[in-house]
C-alpha cells in the first residue's frame, strides 16, 4: 500500500485557478465516490484558499493514474494538468507533514492550516473514507506539527506590518490607558483597531476622508468615536498615539498644520506615507513608519527560516516513525491471518480433546492456554521476521509463502 499526494496551491496555481479549482462539499462527495469505485478506499480532500488537494492510499499503479483522472474531470472547465503537482511514498508523507507544521503555507509557519487538516481527516472519517493507515499518516502529521510549533514557536515571529507597528507602540509607550486617534477606515486601519482593542482602559477615536466609512467601522468597534476628518488637528493634542493606515496619495499630518505641545508617538501604515517624515527631527514626536515595519517583517521572516530549519530534525525523525509503521504495516493482513489460523488450530485441537478427557472448568482453563501459549510460541519469531522486512518485493514474497505454507 502506497501514499499519495494529488493537487494545486498558491505556488504553481493563481488565485483565479485556484478558486475555480476549490472542493465543495458536493464535489468532495463525489470525488470520495468515484475514487471508492475504483478501489481507492482511503482518501482526504483538504481545500482552502491556497490549496486544492487530495491525499490517499492505493495498492497498484493502475489506481494512481485513475484518481489523477478522477481529479482532473472535477474540473472540466479548466486544465487542470498544467498546475498539478503529485508525490508518492516518502515525499508524499513528507509533503503534508509540512503542510501541518504551515511550512508549505503562503505566509511560513502560520497555525490556521493545522486545524483545516485535522477537519479534512474529520470529514473523511465521518463519510466512511478514513481507514487505520489514513489516520495514523495524518494523526502523526498533526502531533509533528504541534511538537513544531510547541518547541520552535514559528508562527510568534510576526510578519504583519498592523501587528508588529501595534506591538511596536506596545513597546514604546504602552497602549493600555491611552487615547488613540485612528485614521482611515479601510482593512489596513480596520487590522490596526482589531489589535489596538486586544488592550483595556483605552479611548479610541476614529476619522477618514469619507465620514460613512469611519462610522460603519463601529458595527465592528462599538466603543469607537468617530469625528468628522477635518477636525484631525484640533484633537491630535489630546491624544497620546496616532495611528494612520490611509490611501491617500497626500500627506494626512503635515507638520506646517500641526505643531505638538507634548509628547506623542505616530505610526504611519500607509504607502505612499501619511505623516510628514518631518515629525523624525521633532524631540516631542516619536515616528515609526513603513521603513522601520518593513524591516522588523523581513527580520522576522529571516527567523522563522532560520527557526524551519532548526525544526528539520525534529520533523524527519517523526517522519521515519511513520514511514517505519506504514512499513510494517503491509504485512499486518498477513500477520493477522497468521493469528486467526492458529486460534483456529487451537479452537479444534481443543474441542478434540475436551472431547475425550474429562475435565473440569480448571482444567478446560489451563487446557486451551497452553495450546494458545505453545502456538504462539512457535509463531513469535515468524511474525517478528514479517516485522522486519526491508523492502516491498521481499514482503510481497513472504506473503506469497506464508499464504502457501500455512493455507490461508
Amino acid at each position: 500500500m502506497q501514499f499519495g499526494f494529488l493537487g494545486i496551491n498558491y505556488k504553481n496555481a493563481a488565485l483565479d485557478i485556484r478558486d475555480g479549482l476549490s472542493f465543495t462539499n458536493d464535489r468532495k462527495l463525489k470525488f470520495y465516490q468515484q475514487a471508492e469505485a475504483a478501489g481507492v478506499t482511503q482518501c482526504m480532500a483538504l481545500s482552502t484558499c491556497n490549496r486544492s488537494e487530495v491525499y490517499y492510499l492505493y495498492e497498484e499503479e493502475s489506481q494512481r493514474t485513475q484518481i489523477h483522472s478522477i481529479y482532473q474531470a472535477m474540473f472540466p472547465d479548466i486544465d487542470v494538468s498544467a498546475y498539478l503537482l503529485y508525490f508518492t511514498g516518502k515525499e508524499a508523507v513528507a509533503y503534508l507533514f509540512r503542510v501541518a507544521a504551515g511550512l508549505e503555507s503562503l505566509v511560513l509557519g502560520e497555525d490556521q492550516i493545522l486545524g483545516q487538516v485535522k477537519e479534512a481527516l474529520d470529514e473523511s472519517r465521518t463519510m466512511g473514507y478514513s481507514g487505520k493507515e489514513l489516520n495514523r499518516i495524518v494523526r502523526d502529521a498533526v502531533t509533528c506539527a504541534k511538537k513544531v510549533k510547541t518547541e520552535y514557536k514559528i508562527s510568534e515571529k510576526p510578519l504583519s506590518v498592523s501587528y508588529i507597528g501595534i506591538k511596536m507602540l506596545e513597546n514604546f509607550c504602552g497602549i493600555s490607558g491611552k487615547r488613540i486617534l485612528v485614521i482611515g477606515s479601510g482593512k489596513t486601519a480596520a487590522l490596526a483597531l482589531q489589535y489596538i482593542y486586544e488592550y483595556p482602559n483605552i479611548s479610541v477615536i476614529s476619522c477618514s476622508r469619507t465620514y460613512a466609512h469611519a462610522k460603519r467601522l463601529r458595527e465592528a468597534f462599538q466603543d469607537l468615536t468617530v469625528i468628522p476628518y477635518e477636525k484631525r488637528y484640533r484633537i491630535i493634542n489630546d491624544c497620546d498615539v496616532v495611528v494612520s493606515a490611509t490611501s491617500s496619495p497626500h500627506l494626512v499630518i503635515r507638520n506646517q498644520e500641526f505643531t505638538p505641545q507634548k509628547p506623542i508617538v505616530f505610526l504611519d501604515l500607509a504607502a505612499p506615507r501619511d505623516i510628514d517624515i518631518f515629525y523624525a527631527k521633532e524631540p516631542l514626536v516619536h515616528l515609526i513608519n513603513l521603513d522601520t515595519l518593513l524591516a522588523a517583517a523581513r527580520e522576522n521572516q529571516n527567523e522563522r527560516e532560520r527557526l524551519v530549519k532548526e525544526s528539520s530534525k525534529l520533523m524527519e525523525e517523526r517522519l521515519q516513525e511513520t514511514l517505519l509503521w506504514l512499513h510494517q504495516s503491509h504485512m499486518d493482513a498477513t500477520i493477522e491471518s497468521l493469528q486467526q489460523r492458529c486460534n483456529a488450530i487451537v479452537e479444534d485441537g481443543y474441542a478434540y480433546l475436551n472431547r475425550k478427557m474429562d475435565l473440569g472448568k480448571r482444567e478446560q482453563k489451563l487446557l486451551k492456554k497452553v495450546l494458545h501459549a505453545s502456538l504462539q510460541r512457535l509463531l513469535r519469531e515468524p511474525i517478528l521476521e514479517l516485522k522486519q522486512l526491508e523492502s516491498e518485493e521481499e514482503q510481497e514474497e513472504y506473503k506469497r509463502l506464508v499464504r502457501q505454507l500455512f493455507q490461508i
